[in-house]
């Protein structure tokens, strides 16, 4: 799994151009948290088998950019939760989970 780091504000314009073309994923990740650690390695570990190869994954570490992540909820009309993992297709959220609800076959139904 590729990580792509969401560090500027001004890259949710370029995310949201992107998902017009294809899906993304924005993962927020809070690094003092374990829960948000576990999550971050499910993903990584389930990513290869889960038939995602179109989706383009995101990270966004939430203590360095707490704006950016209110940003996001701001923007695509979700509250702020952390862990959390957004799809975002079309410019638009299609799917958001938090915690351990947090489940790469849920996206993959999305997409179909």
């Amino acid at each position: 799994m590729q990580w792509h780091q969401l560090t500027q504000p001004e890259q949710l314009d370029d995310i949201v151009r992107e998902s017009a073309e294809h899906p993304v994923v924005i993962f927020k990740h809070s690094t003092s948290c374990s829960i948000s650690a576990m999550a971050k390695s499910r993903l990584e570990r389930q990513w290869a088998d889960a038939g995602l190869g179109k989706v383009k994954p995101y990270y966004l570490d939430l203590l360095r950019f707490r704006p950016i992540s209110n940003q996001i909820a701001e923007q695509f009309g979700i509250r702020h939760e952390s862990p959390q993992l957004l799809l975002i297709r079309n410019g638009e959220c299609r799917y958001d989970a938090s915690h351990m609800s947090i489940q790469l076959g849920e996206v993959k139904k999305k997409l179909a």
